[in-house]
């Protein structure tokens, strides 16, 4: 009499039960996936076929198939802690040895890189020091530390309301150290080519009807002269009957002024043309210029898209790189290497990059990981059915064994 069927059967049960224990010893990894055991039955073939009377020969295990569903997502304190949510992988390197990951629990190594527990490093699309990406290819990740240059004033707008009940003055007569020869002033930081500040001051006298001229110095020093250094206006403002719209003559005027702290000049244009000359207190609605002084890296994090945004004393932001995602036409064939990673095989398709949130990749979540997909109640139920589907076969074992028995002792 075959045995082959109950012994077939309990290696399959043998074989589920460890499928099973694997997933429950990993419901707390970061990024896993959980296993089903896949079986198919087992016939004995011939050339001509066993036709209708054929009797199985057992079961075995046809697959064990990695369930790629959605893990819980879970907040945690680290800004470099990052969870997929959707379709794709992270891209690792390992000196040039690509692999591929769900956990997304990463820190900076000594070099600046971003790696894993295994020392892997994340890969993406790298960024110069002015924060262009560069898309032609994914490199190691690196966050730079490096100060952020500084970048020259070139620009200051700003919206304002001059008093139209103002008397007029004589504007040849100006002085920046004498409060009765303008009506009003106002002042804002600029930075040179070093990143030095520098205080630039504008001023508005109105010496005829709707007609305000403006002067202005950098340091306290006026930006235009004529001989014997008396000071010019830099523009001038008229306004018609509604104080809306002025016209500004020059269209566009620069001022420019040397500086001390042995950087370039300053050229800056100045643009109050947004500005209204109302029956109202004189107000300064905005003002702003477009440089900044140099800083030092003092944060960063990641958004949906995967950009790695830097964020430096000087109140500016960086882009520092772009975290890139992997999918695969067949997650199934990826060859397991432990430690949370796949590699790809002949039957996983080649590697589809992109970044995340286009395409079929998901999108990414800072400061947070993506839990094991294990269902801890749906394996201990498995448990208990491959805990009696593997009595069930030692049954039939006995059995077996029992009817073996009797025919020995028969006479």
């Amino acid at each position: 009499m075959s045995f082959q069927q109950g012994l077939s059967g309990l290696n399959a049960a043998s074989k589920s039960l460890e499928v099973i224990g694997n997933n429950v010893s990993n419901a707390n990894t970061v990024g896993f996936k959980q296993s089903v055991t896949k079986f198919s039955d087992v016939f004995a073939s011939s050339l001509t076929g066993g036709g209708g009377s054929q009797v199985g020969i057992g079961t075995k295990i046809s697959q064990i198939q990695q369930a790629f569903t959605q893990g819980n997502i879970t907040n945690t304190n680290n800004p470099l802690d990052v969870a997929i949510n959707g379709g794709g992988f992270f891209r690792m390197s390992d000196n040039g040895t690509i692999s591929y990951s769900r956990n997304g629990q990463f820190q900076l190594d000594k070099f600046g890189y971003i790696v894993n527990s295994d020392n892997k490093r994340l890969t993406g699309y790298s960024a110069d020091s002015k924060g262009v990406l560069s898309t032609g290819g994914a490199t190691d990740l690196n966050i730079r530390t490096a100060d952020l240059p500084p970048s020259a004033s070139t620009a200051v707008t700003g919206t304002l309301n001059l008093d139209s009940r103002n008397t007029e003055l004589v504007s040849s007569s100006f002085d920046p150290n004498d409060p009765t020869t303008y009506h009003h002033s106002t002042s804002i930081n600029v930075y040179d080519s070093l990143g030095n500040s520098h205080t630039l001051q504008s001023f508005f006298v109105k010496s005829a009807p709707g007609v305000w001229d403006l002067f202005t110095t950098v340091d306290s020093v006026p930006t235009e002269y004529t001989p014997p250094a008396s000071a010019v206006s830099t523009a001038q403002i008229t306004y018609g009957v509604s104080g809306i719209s002025p016209t500004v003559n020059p269209a566009t005027p620069t001022i420019t002024a040397p500086v001390t702290t042995g950087g370039a000049p300053l050229s800056v244009t100045i643009d109050y043309s947004s500005s209204t000359q109302f029956g109202s207190s004189f107000s300064v609605n905005s003002l702003s210029q477009d440089g900044f002084t140099s800083g030092r890296l003092s944060g960063f994090n990641i958004s949906d898209d995967g950009t790695i945004s830097g964020r430096y004393t000087n109140g500016q932001s960086n882009t520092l790189g772009q975290v890139v995602l992997v999918n695969f036409t067949n997650p199934n064939g990826l060859q397991s290497l432990g430690s949370n990673a796949w590699a790809e095989s002949s039957t996983s398709g080649a590697p589809l990059m992109g970044t995340a949130n286009s395409g079929s990749l998901g999108v990414l979540q800072s400061s947070a990981v993506e839990d094991s997909n294990v269902d801890l109640t749906a394996e201990l139920v498995n448990m208990i059915t491959a805990q009696r589907f593997y009595q069930a076969n030692a049954q039939t074992i006995k059995t077996q064994d029992q009817v073996m028995q009797t025919l020995v002792n028969l006479r």
